[in-house]
């Protein structure tokens, strides 16, 4: 018996032990504090649904213009209208049935009416809601992953109504960036320059006689970057964001901040024959609709050895780029609505009043215990310090967030350690009511109680899990401390308490036989 108690001993004093080392001292870096005690910034934005549409809308376009020039049928313009609309005029009606044909097999998600030389094509109403509901799904998805590789601690990045989003973000010092972070749709693609810089638009198309090729468009250059002026690109990108593989920071070859980048196997062989065949020719890196810079193709790349991204970047652009195009781009483009800057001061104030409720809590309780239950409440006061240090050293190990509903969590599950001991004490009452011995009576009382007070930590341990699976972020910060207190509960309230009971009653029985 005496070596049963050795080893229990020996596992609280580690346990304990390691949450000490792990907990304290407190820093940041261990228990991050969430926005409504650290301060950060609230941001509501909505997403430009018809940008989605658009997309959709041109990229059709595309593929049937591709179709019309295969089949030969000649038409004068294909046009889009507006979002999820498109016009294709002056076309022979006699190739109509073959238009008609060409609708069905290749635009079935469209409607589409003929009217003379005039076909319009509409896209389905179940589409449009399907391709805004998804723009707004994936535009949730790729801010949660920049902020992710931005390192923000649990930021709140929700949906909310149809095409609005909210963003939460504690201990952020600096709003603009994230924002920009945040609002940059990241289109980047390579495209082969037909003619310029130029400083003007007249100027670049002096040689096509004033008007832009079908085949090409007009960019314009990033002057930040140090490449002002317009360029005439291929309508056609050569590669684009999507075939990236792999992303990192680099150096170009003067030791200024780049982004080296790899291409997937398919985006590497388009690279590789571009390149073979432009030599001598400039290739132009777009982000956004804008050039960053236009090097001249030397050589023949290889699929495998990649490239280098260049335009005169700080260090925090050439970062802010590296994590844009790992997260991928926005579907669609963002605006904002609303921003709030919660200051420090006001953090600084709700972790002082938290505190003060916790500490005021916890003494509340003890000397409620130690004024009932005497010798027995110093027993349960013991357990609940070490409930407390233990849930501590559990935050501090998984790095979670602390917010004002986490410590009513916290506190929450001490007022549930305090109901386990009443729990056991008057069922050990109760035993010593029926004149069994001291010994036995604390075997039996925490027995019977044992039932109660696991059911009762259960169901709340479910209804905290609902809570973190179906909640917000300060839900989720209630529901982690609820579960990690009452997880810690079982083991301080029933096998700590457990044990002082044992070796006091032991140590007093052995004093009393000498």
């Amino acid at each position: 018996m005496k070596k049963n108690l050795r080893w229990k001993a020996f596992a609280v004093l580690a346990v304990v032990a390691g949450a000490v080392l792990i907990a304290f001292p407190y820093n940041e870096k261990k228990i991050k504090l969430g926005l409504d005690l650290k301060g950060g910034i609230h941001l509501a934005v909505q997403v430009l649904t018809d940008d989605a549409l658009n997309i959709e809308t041109d990229q059709q376009i595309a593929r049937f213009e591709e179709l019309l020039k295969k089949e030969a049928v000649a038409y004068q313009s294909i046009t889009r209208e507006r979002p999820g609309r498109f016009v294709l005029t002056g076309y022979d009606t006699d190739k109509e049935g073959k238009l008609r044909e060409l609708a069905d097999d290749y635009a079935r998600d469209w409607d589409y009416s003929f009217s003379g030389p005039r076909a319009t094509f509409s896209l389905k109403a179940p589409v449009v809601v399907f391709l805004r509901d998804q723009a707004v799904s994936q535009t949730v998805e790729t801010i949660r992953n920049r902020i992710d590789q931005y390192g923000v601690a649990e930021p709140l990045i929700q949906r909310q109504g149809s095409e609005r989003i909210i963003v939460e973000l504690p201990g952020i010092d600096d709003p603009e960036r994230v924002k920009d972070l945040i609002k940059v749709t990241a289109v980047l693609e390579w495209k082969l320059v037909k003619a310029g810089p130029a400083p003007d638009e007249a100027t670049l198309l002096q040689a096509s006689g004033g008007v832009v090729p079908e085949d090409a468009e007009v960019v314009k250059g990033d002057a930040k970057r140090g490449h002002a002026g317009f360029y005439l690109l291929n309508k056609v990108a050569t590669v684009t964001g999507r075939d990236l593989r792999t992303v990192r920071r680099s150096e170009d070859e003067w030791g200024s901040p780049a982004v080296a980048f790899t291409l997937n196997p398919e985006g590497g062989v388009r690279f590789e024959k571009t390149t073979g065949e432009n030599i001598g020719k400039q290739i132009a890196i777009v982000l956004d609709g804008r050039v960053q810079s236009a090097p001249v193709v030397n050589s023949r790349i290889d699929r495998n050895q990649g490239g280098i991204i260049q335009g005169g970047f700080s260090l925090e652009e050439a970062d802010d780029l590296v994590v844009v195009l790992k997260a991928g781009a926005l579907p669609a483009g963002i605006r904002y609505l609303e921003e709030r800057t919660i200051g420090p001061s006001l953090g600084a104030d709700s972790v002082r009043q938290g505190i003060l409720a916790g500490l005021v809590a916890i003494l509340a309780v003890m000397t409620f215990m130690i004024v009932f239950y005497k010798l027995s409440g110093v027993n349960a006061v013991t357990a609940l310090i070490l409930n407390v240090v233990i849930l501590f050293g559990a935050l501090a190990y998984f790095h979670s967030a602390l917010t004002l509903p986490g410590i009513a969590g916290i506190i929450l599950s001490i007022g549930m350690s305090v109901d386990a001991n009443v729990l056991i004490f008057e069922r050990i009452k109760e035993e010593l009511a029926l004149g069994k011995s001291v010994l036995n009576a604390i075997v039996q009382g925490f027995s019977r109680a044992f039932s109660a007070i696991f059911d009762s930590n259960l169901t709340t341990i479910i209804s905290a899990v609902f809570l973190f699976q179906f909640g917000t972020g300060p839900i989720k910060g209630f529901a982690v401390t609820l579960i990690i207190g009452l997880v810690a509960n079982m083991f301080t309230a029933v096998f700590v308490s457990h044990l002082i009971f044992d070796l006091t009653v032991r140590k007093t029985a052995k004093r009393l036989s000498v």
